[in-house]
């Protein structure tokens, strides 16, 4: 039986005020763990809090309830932004974000769908999460379920073909249940998205291959919303939402600086973060 829209529904003001405390989260988690990725968890912030507590329908009590919403984090190395809007959410103690990245956590340095109460897919090499996410969304049609998938993918792994053989089938099956996001925050793991493979006219690649195209500020709390009801409202055919990022946003030596796209702060760095995150 179908259950009642997301438990949480926080106003846009109480979301951004969740987004800067998950944010906090992950610069603890990874500060604890001596490793992690920061810079593309930060830029992803605002879209998973928005996704978590104002648009999917979920339920952490009973997390592979059949008619849920799926969230599919494709660049798995931000899992920390994840766990941490789970943790919050309630499908595992907030404590065990100290967790991160030891021997026998379930909170690894990638997503595990086997370990953690909440993940939808175990995540690695890139590119792979749109086509899981497809999978799913046949499924759900094929099942006559009314659930939505939601993808998240970093702009530098759109450089990774199967993302654009995804793109293809989509469109083709008239999959209007997903919706794609790319976290468009112009970094990857060496240097700028422009400079190792070029990626522009992006918006233009998509609606070349039969996509509804959304460009936002994924750092506007009610441009994410509205963007995310314009993807449900239309029909025959799927959705990706390009939100403009700010690698690391909200920490202003890690934000736009490549350095810490897989570098967790030192102490006093992350003593600073967390001052201007308060």
């Amino acid at each position: 039986m179908t259950e009642p829209a997301n438990k949480f529904n926080l106003s846009i003001p109480e979301l951004e005020q969740m987004a800067k405390k998950l944010r906090r989260y992950v610069i603890t988690m990874i500060s604890t763990a001596g490793s992690g990725h920061p810079g593309g968890s930060l830029s992803a912030a605002d879209i998973v809090t928005a996704l978590y507590f104002k648009v999917l329908r979920h339920d952490p009590k009973n997390p592979q309830w059949p008619d849920r919403d799926r969230f599919v984090l494709s660049k798995g190395h931000a899992a920390p932004i994840l766990y941490a809007a789970l943790a919050e959410c309630g499908y595992f103690p907030v404590e065990e974000l100290a967790t991160l990245r030891k021997l026998g956590s379930r909170l690894q340095g990638h997503t595990d769908r086997t370990l953690t109460p909440g993940v939808e897919m175990s995540a690695g090499s890139l590119g792979q999460g749109l086509s899981y996410g497809i999978g799913m969304a046949l499924a759900g049609r094929l099942d006559k379920k009314g659930y939505r998938v939601f993808v998240l993918l970093g702009d530098g792994e759109c450089d990774e073909g199967q993302v654009w053989e995804a793109a293809m089938f989509a469109p083709h099956h008239r999959m209007e249940n997903i919706t794609a996001i790319v976290d468009h925050n112009d970094l990857q793991l060496d240097g700028r998205t422009c400079d190792i493979m070029g990626l522009e006219p992006l918006g233009d690649k998509w609606r070349a291959f039969n996509w509804n195209v959304l460009e936002i500020n994924g750092h506007d709390m009610k441009e994410i919303l509205q963007a995310l009801k314009k993807a449900g409202d239309i029909k025959g055919m799927p959705t990706v939402i390009i939100a403009h990022t700010i690698k690391g946003k909200g920490v202003s030596f890690m934000e736009n600086n490549v350095d810490f796209h897989g570098k967790a702060p030192n102490p006093q760095e992350t003593e600073q973060a967390l001052k201007e995150l308060a």
